[in-house]
């Protein structure tokens, strides 16, 4: 056999040799484009945030399905696996762990304490895998996340300055604050002091343990200070308690706490209308009238949708558009797309069938939510909100204003 020969031969056989590779590597690659998409809601089922958590949940859930009939995300469908944090961070970490390492999802959404997010958070930046929350505690965006976060919840300099304004609005000159120990106790306390400061007013405050069965004690305390008003920054289980010792004590002051802890499920475990009547809750105001909204209230098959329900909705809609517009479904591709899809102008979308035809026609979109604008600050914080302040009265919520 000649030299020409030969090397033609051997070229035969590396060819036939690559083929085969490629043979064997294209199912993978095939796979890895058409296998589906996965998505991930880790909120609280149970525990103090066990009232918000399921509503979150099938809402994430409804998004999904919509899209799915519409023909998925770059040819793919979208599969949703939601978990219980159980509003308790070791639950929560066990939780994400199951879906970064088992479920490989790409984006998990909705998670709701500041405790479970603070938590989690460390193992979604570590695995590059997006983190969209609805908590509140000023700490979370200062930690060093490499912009795989970001939150639709005001952080804690927003919610606790527009409920010191309020309560001015309302006359207080001396407010206090009981709230306990979360990751938000301290900055609470520090802002709304400043706030009463600011406006020739004085401010007081405790710390107190939230597994305690009476706060009498430190009602006591804080009646002391004869405070006028009174800032009750717990969660559902604990302010129950803490609204009866006020009562039994013959507080009479203004009483103001978060919506997320006085609400209706509050009113009905007191048992007692009088205990919490003439009480304010404040929130985040959901976009009241807005086709998401609207979309929201059918999704969830409720009248009257909380703020995180409808912030998860966001949440959903703009992981997915952030991946159709980065053409890849990872969770670098969504840290680096997502500002671009709710606020670097284009097309005003409210969902994310309308924006993913859009973003397949080459449009930019610039998405507008159930919970309003989401546009993010460079530390993934919300830029602004309304806020939605409510009276109790006769055993009902009744909306004061929205501003």
């Amino acid at each position: 056999m000649n030299r020409l020969a030969t090397n033609r031969l051997a070229m035969g056989r590396r060819t036939a040799l690559l083929s085969g590779v490629a043979a064997v590597a294209a199912p993978s690659v095939l796979r890895a484009q058409t296998d589906p998409i996965k998505i991930a809601t880790l909120t609280p089922l149970t525990g103090a945030g066990g009232p918000y958590g399921p509503a979150m949940a099938k809402v994430a859930a409804a998004v999904v399905e919509e899209v799915n009939a519409a023909g998925g995300v770059l040819g793919r469908k979208v599969v949703l696996v939601s978990e219980d944090d159980q509003t308790n961070p070791d639950a929560g970490v066990r939780a994400a762990r199951k879906l970064i390492d088992v479920d490989k999802v790409s984006a998990i959404m909705g998670t709701w304490a500041s405790a479970v997010t603070t938590a989690v958070a460390p193992l979604c930046w570590e695995s590059k895998t997006f983190l969209c929350t609805v908590s509140g505690a000023d700490s979370i965006t200062l930690l060093p996340h490499q912009g795989y976060l970001v939150r639709t919840q005001p952080n804690t300099v927003l919610q606790v300055t527009r409920c010191g304004e309020f309560l001015i609005s309302l006359g207080a000159k001396k407010a206090y604050t009981l709230v306990p120990q979360t990751p938000f106790a301290q900055r609470s306390i520090e802002i709304l002091g400043e706030v009463m400061k600011r406006a020739g007013g004085t401010h007081g405050s405790q710390i107190y343990d939230d597994k305690k069965t009476t706060y009498r004690t430190e009602v006591d305390q804080a009646l002391r200070f004869a405070p006028d008003a009174i800032f009750c920054a717990g969660y559902t289980p604990d302010t129950i308690v803490l609204l009866k010792d006020l009562y039994r004590a013959g507080y009479k002051g203004k009483i103001i706490g978060q919506a997320y802890a006085v609400n209706q499920k509050l009113i009905d475990q007191i048992g007692q209308p009088e205990v919490v009547e003439g009480v304010y809750t404040y929130a985040p105001s959901i976009a009241e009238g807005s086709g998401a909204f609207e979309r929201v209230k059918k999704m969830s098959g409720l009248a009257n949708p909380d703020p995180y329900t409808s912030q998860v909705y966001d949440h959903v809609n703009m992981v997915l558009m952030a991946m159709a517009v980065a053409r890849d479904t990872t969770g670098t591709a969504i840290k680096d797309n997502i500002r671009k899809v709710a606020q670097g102008g284009g097309k005003t979308v409210d969902n994310a069938v309308d924006g993913l035809k859009a973003i397949a026609a080459g449009e930019k979109v610039d998405y507008t939510g159930a919970s309003g604008p989401c546009d993010f600050d460079d530390k993934g914080d919300i830029l602004d909100c309304k806020f939605r302040y409510e009276q109790v009265k006769a055993g009902k919520a009744t909306l004061v204003k929205v501003a």
